[in-house]
């Protein structure tokens, strides 16, 4: 299996693979994505791939190397971000990746693309991977999460409430952020993550992923979502859970991976095949 991950498929295998625009509707816009379909008759796994914020790293490395590996993947832009309607936050972001992972598992949206809507899994990274945890808790029909280098948005609001050098760098990270977005400023983010604080912490996940592979994936050179504070409390709080099914790893790498690509494409391969690829 990981040997198709740099392999392209058989010339002879139909249909062949395909990379269709599809949109979604959400809140009243139009959400743009990009679906990569593998070759071959399916129905395909699907795994629905969460970009961080903005979305300057989309993983389409990822997206492409699992469709090789058969995955239908998807990659799609939340509202007010990119060019899409809508104003931008991180619970329009959250309703987003609801909306979408129930779309893809629409029978006519399946059945045109060749996906099986009985095998839906999300992996995210930075906000994806915080989203992609609550996307996965929130809705049981998800089959696996992936979540890489997650930003704990709970986490940070409550710290950030009464630590003004955690609040000081939020909001300067936030307004390097602001060109692909509209609708919102840095305060506005600043606000929002603060007041929904405890009730976004991802450690308190642990009860409603009980029953779901879960995959954590940490980077020991991060210094956007520093490892020991957005990721260590969260295996720990799974693991006295437990959810049973966790794996965790930690690569010697940046926030982005941006040396580690090939290292983290066959830790997700691997997972998603052992605990997610057959019906």
């Amino acid at each position: 299996m990981l040997d198709a991950l740099f392999t392209d498929p058989p010339r002879d295998l139909t249909p062949p693979a395909e990379t269709p625009a599809v949109a979604f509707r959400s809140g009243g816009e139009e959400l743009a994505g990009v679906l990569h379909i593998p070759a071959g008759p399916g129905p395909h796994p699907i795994v629905v791939i969460l970009h961080g914020f903005p979305g300057y790293e989309r993983n389409f490395d990822i997206a492409q190397a699992l469709r090789r590996a058969g995955y239908a993947t998807l990659v799609f832009h939340y509202r007010g971000s990119w060019g899409m309607g809508g104003s931008y936050s991180w619970a329009k972001v959250l309703a987003d990746a609801a909306t979408v992972v129930a779309a893809v598992r629409d029978p006519g949206f399946a059945s045109r693309h060749r996906l099986d809507p009985g095998r839906v899994a999300v992996a995210g990274h930075s906000l994806g991977g915080f989203t992609a945890l609550h996307t996965a808790a929130a809705d049981p029909a998800v089959a696996a999460v992936v979540s890489i280098a997650p930003f704990d948005f709970g986490a940070m609001g409550v710290a950030c409430r009464t630590d003004a050098e955690q609040r000081d760098w939020c909001l300067r990270m936030f307004e390097e952020c602001m060109l692909p977005l509209r609708g919102t400023s840095p305060q506005a983010l600043l606000t929002e993550m603060e007041t929904a604080g405890e009730a976004w912490r991802l450690a308190d996940l642990a009860p409603r992923l009980a029953d779901r592979p879960v995959l954590l994936v940490g980077a020991g050179r991060d210094t956007v979502s520093p490892e020991p504070f957005h990721v260590r409390p969260v295996v720990e709080a799974y693991r006295r859970h437990p959810v049973e099914r966790l794996e965790h790893h930690v690569l010697p790498t940046d926030h982005a991976l941006s040396d580690h690509r090939i290292a983290l494409i066959r830790l997700v391969a691997d997972f998603l095949h052992r605990h997610f690829a057959k019906p």
